[in-house]
């Protein structure tokens, strides 16, 4: 089986031999959705169909490289695309485009017991399918959510979610290893949230592929 895991990994993890041991003896590894666990953007797949891909795409560049707040940046871009709950909906429809040995990673930390979440800067709406898709239960997903208006039209986000805003990622991390007394725990990610999230995680990114047997 093979899974792609990055080059450039923080907390001094740096030989391949040195992952494949943190993943194999960790309590707990934790996903990002977009663009690791999936291929896709779910915000930027509801831009495009809204027609506001390129004014999206330049504030979406400025959070992950940490220029700007999570929470900012994504009321910036919600107030640009406005997505209805049909147009969520829809998206939430299109086929669900996996990365490339993440089904075999998920099943193979589960079978030897570990605990796998995903933690997502994404919508609920969006992330939960995924998760289903994986056999990840959804009380291990944690993401943010749109509101709706009674008509259907985008009135907010939840600010209250831990995942709305800078820093998160690693909020949700620290509360599981206080709630369910995790001592390791992995994040896998490809962006500037991702990174925010060690410490209290040991962050692996994607880049090129390393075989697990």
């Amino acid at each position: 089986m093979k899974i792609a895991l990055s080059s450039f990994c923080i907390c001094t993890i740096t030989m391949c031999e040195e992952v494949k041991a943190l993943v194999r003896n960790a309590d707990a590894v934790c996903f990002d959705v977009d663009s690791t666990v999936i291929t896709t953007e779910g915000i930027n797949e509801l831009a495009k169909l809204c027609g506001v891909s390129e004014a999206v795409a330049v504030l979406t560049r400025k959070t992950m490289g940490g220029t700007m707040s999570f929470c900012e940046a994504l009321n910036n871009r919600l107030n640009l695309i406005r997505p209805n709950q049909q147009l969520v909906e829809q998206v939430a429809r299109q086929p669900i485009q996996l990365t490339p040995g993440i089904r075999d990673l998920v099943s193979f930390l589960q079978l030897r017991g570990v605990q796998v979440f995903l933690i997502s800067g994404g919508f609920n709406q969006l992330v939960d399918p995924v998760a289903l898709e994986l056999g990840i239960p959804l009380e291990n997903v944690y993401s943010n959510r749109l509101l709706f208006g009674k008509d259907g039209e985008y009135i907010g986000f939840d600010k209250s979610q831990l995942t709305s805003d800078s820093g998160g990622k690693g909020k949700v991390i620290w509360r599981l290893k206080e709630t369910r007394e995790f001592h390791t725990v992995i994040m896998i990610g490809d962006g500037f949230t991702d990174l925010e999230a060690c410490p209290p995680a040991v962050s692996l990114f994607s880049s090129y592929f390393i075989s697990f047997t």
